[in-house]
Parts: C-alpha cells; sequence; structure tokens
C-alpha cells in the first residue's frame, strides 16, 4: 500500500495543471484519503489550489455527493466546475452531479494493449492536459 503514496505522474500533469491554473482554480478530487493524496502532491511536485477528498463527503464516487460537496467547499455551483479524469465511471458521476466533464485519454493506463476507453458524452475530450488548458482557453 506504500507504493500509492510514491506514484509518479503521468508526463504532462505538471505542465498541464500549470497551465490550468493561470485562469482558473484547480482542485484535486479523489476517492483517495487526505493523507495519500498530500503524499501525492508533494510526491509528483503538483500544485493543487485544493486537495479533496471523497472522505469529506462520507461517500465514494461516484456518489452524486463526493461531487457536490467539492463544489460547495469550493464555494460554487456544480455547473461551475468541470471533472477531467480518465474514468468514464468517474465522468458519469460527475455529470449525474451536474458538473461538466472532460476525458483525458490515457491509453497506456493498464498497460500495453489495453482496451480503449472512451466518453462520448463528455463536454471535452483530449489527450493530455495541456490540450485541455489550450482548449478551455480557445
Amino acid at each position: 500500500m506504500g507504493a500509492w503514496h510514491r506514484l509518479d505522474p503521468w508526463p504532462d500533469v505538471r505542465p498541464g495543471l500549470e497551465a490550468l491554473r493561470g485562469e482558473r482554480p484547480v482542485a484535486m478530487l479523489s476517492n483517495g484519503h487526505v493523507a495519500l493524496l498530500v503524499d501525492l502532491a508533494r510526491h509528483g511536485d503538483l500544485r493543487f489550489d485544493a486537495v479533496l477528498s471523497a472522505e469529506l463527503a462520507q461517500a465514494y464516487k461516484p456518489a452524486p455527493e463526493a461531487y457536490r460537496t467539492a463544489a460547495r467547499l469550493l464555494g460554487l455551483q456544480p455547473a461551475e466546475l468541470m471533472l477531467a479524469a480518465a474514468h468514464p465511471w468517474d465522468l458519469e458521476g460527475a455529470r449525474n452531479a451536474g458538473l461538466k466533464t472532460a476525458f483525458v485519454d490515457r491509453p497506456l493506463e493498464y498497460g500495453p494493449g489495453s482496451e480503449a476507453r472512451e466518453d462520448p458524452d463528455a463536454d471535452v475530450a483530449v489527450g493530455d492536459l495541456p490540450e485541455l488548458a489550450a482548449r478551455l482557453a480557445g
């Protein structure tokens, strides 16, 4: 379990977060507990404006309350937020809670030869976070 605290981020994450943070607040929302998320952010040298755990909602994603609690803690309405994720189940949960969604393709997440994923219902589909930042800016 200790390895979860030292996972390296995808190569696009640091520059993508910086590009996204230039125009909007950026928060992490995960089913992981807060201590794990802090360790991941520190290990990966990732800058977030907020680190939010589903444990704060006492409900795990994809339960709508996990996403709605994140919106409430950020002082926003769900429709003012966009969840960027590689997992269609997570994006569906966010949409069901009223958030906008961005599918970030991670074809090697489960190793070479993994089954392709997509989310045709996502508001935006991109190959990486810098592309998402560019699409939202443009």
